[in-house]
């Protein structure tokens, strides 16, 4: 089944791969026996599920996540059990592309307006009054 993304975006279940490790944290014994921790990996540079803008966005903002090759590489060891940290990976990749699909908005120059400008000259000139006023009456 694929990972579902949103309506446009859909990761087949051949993309993704996992690897198990033995995690640390809590469990006694069982903790030296049980391979729990997950990591996956992802080809988000050849992934045919992103389209370009994404890709970019995505890989942008996720640098620390790639390695050279171009691999998505998540881990999770939150729980003892397996199966729920692959769970928890494929959340965190869909968190990720979530993310990487938000548009970042346009920034349009504004200019201050007029009392912004009057504030910032009157605290200028209390601020000057201030240290004007520390100051030892010298010889003028």
């Amino acid at each position: 089944m694929p990972l579902v993304v949103n309506s446009q975006i859909q990761i087949p279940d051949e993309e993704l791969r996992f690897t198990y490790a033995r995690s640390g944290g809590p469990g006694g014994q069982n903790v030296n026996k049980v391979n729990s921790k997950a990591v996956l990996h992802w080809q988000a540079m050849t992934s045919p599920a992103l389209n370009q803008e994404v890709r970019d966005r995505f890989l942008t903002l996720h640098s620390t996540k790639v390695t050279n090759e171009g691999d998505v590489v998540i881990t999770s060891t939150r729980y003892r059990d397996q199966g729920k940290n692959v769970d928890d990976c494929l959340e965190k990749l869909k968190e990720l592309i979530v993310a990487a699909t938000v548009r970042p908005r346009v920034r349009r120059k504004t200019k201050p307006s007029r009392g912004s400008k009057e504030r910032r000259l009157a605290a200028k000139s209390e601020n000057s009054q201030r240290k004007r006023g520390r100051q030892s009456p010298g010889i003028e």
